[in-house]
């Protein structure tokens, strides 16, 4: 049995690293791994060292005291004066990057949606703050009436834990994490396609069941081939996500001060889940691909799997669902949380057990359906 088991294993190893577009599949996914990483950690860097100059031409429709342009050129901010409809014109033309009219004591910030604009908008809502604090003082002096002991009535200190990470770090792992599932999930596509689909539609799959080999060995072996395919794309892309990491920590400010590194533990931690997403992920695209009759059917079939592989973790990321022991039997889901609290270092025993118990009973279940289907002539046709 063991005989036969190995022989599959070495056959669909054989057919899969001489088979060119699995080999892409498995070696030059991962490639956009770091691609992910540095593009990101430069789009941060650049919105987190934003120029004033892109964003400090404010327009005004009403001349300014002596105490508002000293709070402006304090905060160097470039006045433009004009008309209502002269400062519209000159916003269009891309000459000024908001500009304000006022009503009385109501003042409107006119600008759009682009980032320069919401740029220009934080800074005139410090403008005004600062106006608004400058004017609340003057009232009170007047009136014989100390503001401190009004506008200062309590005191706000703050106190910042340091933490090895930061929200740039934070963000980019994870979705560096997303982008492996996902390249782990596409390599896992092809293999168990053709070794399934593939062989029915070429008629090799029939010479194949007529051997005295077991159906639970050729199932296995098939498995087990593609399960390494897997693992060898989620190591690779793992490893390139390191390296990229370290680059852009040499690269960006954002990252100075930060050790954006992972620690050795959470790199063991982290291979365990990427092994367990492998062996779940091709046992699942075997499962579904075995009841197709084509190749192209095939494909179709498990097309969605890409999908439902990425968006589960990227909106729990995104609104931040933290892991528990329930959600840590929740296929796909499990392991982008699982992810998150290793790259943070939080590193729950539990949650990585009850995973790994889930993740074998799902396979398991997985490949007694297939053997079963293999052990019917219904495989064929």
């Amino acid at each position: 049995m063991q005989n036969n088991l190995f022989n599959i294993l070495k056959k669909e190893l054989r057919e899969l690293f001489r088979d060119k577009k699995s080999l892409v599949m498995m070696l030059v996914i991962p490639i956009f791994i770091p691609l992910l990483v540095i593009g990101m950690s430069a789009l941060f860097d650049m919105q987190a060292n934003k120029n004033i100059e892109d964003f400090n031409k404010i327009g005004f429709a009403y001349q300014l005291s002596e105490e508002e342009k000293e709070i402006a050129e304090n905060m160097d901010i470039k006045i433009t004066y004009g008309t209502e409809d002269e400062l519209k014109q000159k916003y269009e033309n891309s000459e000024i990057n908001l500009y304000v009219t006022k009503e009385n004591n109501n003042y409107i910030l006119n600008t759009g949606s682009n980032d320069n604009d919401s740029y220009a908008i934080n800074l005139m809502q410090t403008y005004f703050d600062s106006l608004k604090q400058y004017m609340q003082a003057n009232y009170l002096s007047n009136n014989n009436i100390n503001p401190n002991e009004v506008l200062n009535i309590i005191n706000v200190e703050e106190n910042i834990f340091e933490e090895d990470d930061n929200y740039f770090t934070s963000y980019i792992k994870n979705y560096a994490f997303l982008f492996i599932i996902m390249a782990i999930t596409v390599s896992a596509t092809y293999p168990a396609t053709d070794t399934t689909a593939g062989e029915k539609e070429r008629g090799t799959l029939e010479t194949l069941l007529t051997f005295p080999i077991k159906s639970k060995d050729i199932i296995v072996g098939k498995f087990l081939g593609v399960s390494i395919s897997s693992i060898v794309t989620g190591v690779i892309s793992l490893i390139l996500a390191v390296i990229s990491l370290v680059i852009a920590g040499n690269m960006f400010s954002i990252y100075d001060g930060i050790d954006i590194m992972f620690s050795g533990t959470s790199l063991i931690f982290a291979i365990i889940v990427i092994i367990a997403y492998s062996f779940f992920i091709s046992g699942l695209c075997i499962s579904i691909a075995s009841k197709s009759k084509t190749f192209k059917e095939a494909q179709s079939a498990l097309t969605p799997l890409t999908f439902i592989s990425f968006f589960p973790g990227m909106i729990a990321f995104m609104v931040g669902v933290e892991t528990t022991p329930i959600l840590s039997i929740i296929p796909f889901l499990n392991f982008t949380l699982l992810f998150t609290d290793i790259s943070n270092g939080n590193i729950n025993l539990l949650n990585l057990l009850l995973m790994g118990i889930s993740t074998i009973i799902y396979i398991t279940i997985v490949l007694k359906l297939i053997i079963k289907q293999y052990k019917s002539e219904n495989v064929l046709f």
